[in-house]
């Protein structure tokens, strides 16, 4: 089975010769290596490379054991570089090389080098790893399976395929498992056995590792939900009869989110101009460990929808946010009210202000959607995604209306 990755073969494609180490990064299993070494090396060989000018090494395997000596790997590279010709290197699981660092920043230097490199270790997972590369690290991060990618793989209609998708995600090898069974139990395996042991690896956890488990089931519990790390002690202690500090959740949701196993959203007041610091909203890279981690026991769909609509507006490239705008009266505080959009999704010149809202079932639900956005000042465009089976239209307030999946299957569905 073959999955298009054009939004990211093209992100590829626009960094070809651009001088600079070109780190594939993204949550283990999410198809990065696939990307390189078959969809953009297919590529390159049918613009007219040279096989022999795209050198790869894939250090994960036995035969390629001894390139994973700095000296010897240099040497192998060395030897394939026989004229001044333009040659691509293609380093996949690149933390098995030692010394990768100064190894990479050596080949920097090479003018005629254009150097690629994939990792899914729990070092390389971290989002920091760029820094070694001193600014001369360029990022694709790579997500699971958009809805789009996932539908244009799967057989059968296309209701089946969203439902499909709600429930396992878009890990590229679920595609492959034929029974709800196997699908269950490889998002599971995955989660115990590769993620969780590599956030534990690379954060030197020792004690209570229990507890990480118990916190990612806590976040998933409340998809979309305002929380801070005070929030969370007080759930570990009402709710798992656990005392934990603030101090250490607030650090394993960074390690979490270092893993890209978790994102937050911040809140953008939308009139003052300036983020609210706390609390954060929690999405999931991919709603199918979200799900596995629950035993597929919370499947509220609304909640889906929205990590779903998240993760798709980060997939295009935007900065994504929470908006959050005063309005008149108080609360039960005595504050002033606030009214809350969605999303705020900005790229350079470009803003949108999307809501997502799975049932618009009667007059108060459609007026508690349209609200916040009916206080907004500015003219970026206003949409509202909705669960129910219907056409794109446009409301009374000029706001457009349309149906999730049109959304997520047509990539300009925010420039309609």
């Amino acid at each position: 089975m073959e999955i298009s990755r054009d939004i990211y073969l093209e992100r590829l494609k626009r960094r070809r010769g651009n001088h600079m180490i070109k780190v594939i990064t993204g949550l283990r299993r999410c198809g990065k290596s696939y990307l390189l070494f078959q969809l953009f090396k297919r590529l390159l060989l049918e613009e007219g490379i040279p096989a022999d000018h795209i050198i790869e090494i894939e250090f994960d395997r036995r035969r390629n054991a001894r390139l994973r000596n700095p000296d010897a790997a240099c040497e192998y590279i060395d030897s394939m570089l026989r004229d001044k010709n333009q040659y691509y290197l293609f380093l996949d699981e690149v933390q098995f090389l030692e010394d990768f660092e100064s190894v990479l920043n050596d080949y920097l230097h090479v003018e005629n080098l254009d150097i690629y490199v994939t990792g899914s270790n729990s070092r390389f997972l971290s989002s920091d790893i760029l820094t070694e590369f001193r600014g001369r690290g360029d990022e694709v991060h790579i997500f699971p399976l958009s809805y789009k990618e996932f539908y244009q793989s799967f057989e059968g209609a296309r209701e089946d395929a969203w439902q499909e998708y709600l429930m396992f995600g878009g890990l590229p090898l679920v595609l492959c498992k034929e029974t709800d069974e196997e699908k269950s139990a490889y998002l599971k395996s995955l989660f115990q056995k590769v993620y969780l042991t590599d956030v534990i690896k690379r954060n030197h956890i020792k004690k209570h590792p229990e507890e990480l488990e118990d916190l990612l089931q806590i976040l998933a519990s409340s998809v979309g939900s305002l929380t801070n790390p005070l929030n969370l002690a007080n759930t570990f202690l009402s709710v798992k009869k656990s005392k934990i500090s603030r101090l250490t959740l607030s650090k394993y949701c960074h390690f979490f989110q270092e893993a890209f196993l978790i994102h937050t959203a911040r809140r953008y007041d939308v009139k003052g101009k300036k983020y609210i610091n706390t609390p954060l909203k929690y999405y999931f890279e991919d709603v199918g460990l979200r799900n596995a981690l629950l035993n597929f026991r919370q499947m509220e769909e609304n909640h889906l929808m929205e990590n779903i609509i998240y993760n798709e507006l980060r997939m295009r490239g935007y900065n994504v946010d929470v908006g959050v705008i005063e309005i008149r009266g108080k609360d039960k505080e005595g504050d002033r009210k606030k009214v809350e959009i969605d999303f705020v999704a900005n790229l350079g010149n470009k803003r949108f202000y999307v809501q997502s809202a799975f049932r618009i079932s009667d007059d108060e639900k459609r007026e508690q959607e349209n609200r916040p956005l009916r206080h907004i000042d500015d003219s970026f465009k206003k949409i509202i995604v909705t669960g129910e089976n219907t056409r794109m239209w446009r409301n009374d307030d000029g706001f457009l209306v349309m149906n999730i999946q049109d959304f997520l299957l047509n990539p300009n569905s925010l420039e309609l």
